[in-house]
């Protein structure tokens, strides 16, 4: 029997393997495409991104030794008739190699333990940015399946369209009115669930103008691959003016209004005037059985805002 081929099958399969993956990674880049995550805009996206970097740098120092070393092991090792390597049926042990292959690893997830866990206190979702600016509020609610944000401090509403100040946080408190969904903007940081009777809080920051990608992360049916959304940031002064044109030319959203858009189906970009005192609360506590409370994510006062006063209005009327 030829035992050639399978020898030479065992080499090649796992290079060729190897190369097709490396070129699925570096191809999008090479024909003009971008990794959006991997270009952030924003402090949240870019903290982001280094943590994946350095994770992935750190298990490299693993994975590709252990690629080449497979190739080569198989090459050095394989069957021939001129194989003069030593015979040695009772070795089983090298305390140089046992003390390389437990205190890499070891060092390596000991590394990886404390960037984590460094980055993880760093980036709680809830805690505020340092910033010289005052955050802008906006709340957001997921409906089958379309987005909806409210602007309380302005007290306009948009659909599926999302306009922020740039080089100013942004304080963006959370729910839904639908099956759990995950909003996401990836130059600007990670996303975060939104779900019914529950108010989350996620702050993020543009740090440059333009507009960025934002769609929903959490499949949720079937037109869950139309939430998206365009995020423009834009400076102060056009961010007013865009504001003062919605509230002069378009209509409010009455509580019929909003009634018939969280309907299941999907929408065009809408603009609204003005939006019903509370309607996020009262999307909040929607769904909220007697004798329980809404739930907040938040670690500050300052984080929690209007979440914390959802809780307290529901346990007194439970109360």
């Amino acid at each position: 029997m030829n035992k050639k081929p399978r020898s030479l099958a065992r080499i090649i399969i796992p290079v060729v393997l190897t190369l097709v993956t490396i070129a699925l990674i570096v191809w999008p880049m090479l024909a003009g495409g971008q990794y959006v995550v991997l270009d952030p805009k924003g402090p949240i996206g870019a903290s982001q991104r280094d943590l994946i970097v350095i994770s992935t740098i750190l298990c490299a120092i693993v994975i590709v030794p252990v690629l080449i070393l497979s190739a080569v092991i198989v090459w050095r090792y394989r069957d021939k008739p001129d194989n003069k390597a030593a015979y040695e049926p009772n070795w089983s042990h090298s305390t140089k190699a046992e003390a390389i292959w437990w205190t890499v690893p070891i060092v390596i997830i000991g590394l990886l333990a404390i960037v984590t866990v460094r980055y993880t206190y760093d980036l709680e979702p809830s805690k505020p940015l340092a910033s010289e600016k005052e955050p802008i509020t906006i709340q957001v609610s997921s409906l089958d399946w379309k987005w909806l944000f409210m602007y309380p401090e302005q007290g306009i509403a948009t659909v599926n369209t999302l306009n922020i100040p740039a080089d100013r946080p942004v304080k963006f408190e959370l729910t839904a009115d639908s099956p759990m969904n995950s909003f996401w903007i990836p130059q600007l940081g990670g996303q975060i669930y939104t779900m019914s009777g529950m108010a989350m809080t996620l702050y993020l920051q543009a740090d440059h103008e333009g507009t960025y990608f934002g769609s929903g992360a959490n499949f949720t049916g079937e037109h869950f691959a139309q939430m998206r959304f365009d995020v423009n940031a834009t400076s102060d002064e056009e961010f007013d003016q865009w504001v003062t044109e919605v509230k002069q030319q378009s209509q409010p959203l009455t509580q019929e209004t909003y009634n018939t858009l969280a309907e299941p189906g999907t929408s065009n970009v809408a603009y609204y005037s003005s939006f019903p005192e509370g309607l996020f609360q009262d999307i909040v506590t929607k769904y909220v059985v007697e004798g329980s409370g809404a739930h907040n994510h938040g670690t500050s006062e300052e984080a929690s805002g209007a979440a914390k006063n959802v809780s307290t209005e529901v346990d007194k009327s439970a109360n």
